[in-house]
């Protein structure tokens, strides 16, 4: 079994999950009381979000590829960023630690190609809908287009995000903005819905969506044992 890498704490409510994923699925795997080898680097969210805000990513990569560094000369084989948005600077990290990193898209895109979608939309921060780490890779390898979320519904799903969801808020009355902002998405021809930031799973679930909803967080887990296994 290879040990994973993990870049989390942006934030620790969806690190949490994605660490017992991690040890529940590589359990029903192997049996008995096996767990996940894995090294977990958390950072304050509260330094990298000042970071973020200020548009200083260069500040932010700098900081990802330290933390990958570390883990590596901890004996990390692999990494993996326990975030979407942070995978802006993805390949700055895989090539300043200098092992594999497996990126959030990869995962994501073969679930979405699995069902025969092509159109699918997105929910997410207003920095992972500016970027092109989802997009790209999902266009290039599996010709998935992604519709995303305009107007309030984008504004309000990013203060969601940092103003409930990653201080450990789940309001009623946010689950049913995104059951809205979802309808509309399908409405303009998504297929399926790509809960494009870890947190939303913990709050949005499969009956608040007409389509099918595709966990980043979770799919990443798996294939991270999926690399730890193989």
């Amino acid at each position: 079994m290879k040990t994973i890498g993990m870049i989390g704490g942006m934030s620790w409510e969806s690190t949490a999950d994605y660490y017992r994923i991690l040890n529940r699925e590589t359990q029903r795997r192997l049996g008995g009381i096996h767990s996940a080898k894995a090294l977990l680097w958390s950072f304050d969210f509260g330094e990298i979000e000042a970071l973020q805000s200020a548009g200083d990513w260069e500040g932010a990569a700098g900081r990802l590829v330290g933390a990958g560094r570390a883990l590596v000369q901890a004996g990390a084989e692999f990494l993996m960023i326990c975030c979407n948005t942070m995978h802006v600077m993805a390949d700055a990290v895989e090539q300043g630690a200098g092992v594999p990193l497996l990126h959030i898209a990869t995962p994501l895109g073969a679930a979405i190609a699995e069902q025969g979608l092509t159109q699918v939309g997105v929910l997410g921060t207003t920095y992972t809908l500016q970027s092109d780490f989802l997009s790209a890779p999902l266009a290039r390898d599996y010709g998935i287009e992604l519709i995303t979320p305009t107007g309030e519904d984008a504004r309000e799903t990013h203060r969601i995000i940092y103003e409930e969801l990653t201080r450990g808020r789940f309001l009623a009355s946010s689950r049913a903005f995104f059951a809205e902002a979802i309808g509309r998405l399908a409405k303009r021809g998504a297929e399926g819905i790509v809960l494009g930031c870890t947190e939303l799973p913990l709050l949005v679930k499969p009956d608040d969506s007409p389509a099918p909803l595709f966990d980043t967080g979770a799919l990443h887990a798996l294939a991270a044992v999926d690399m730890a296994l193989a």
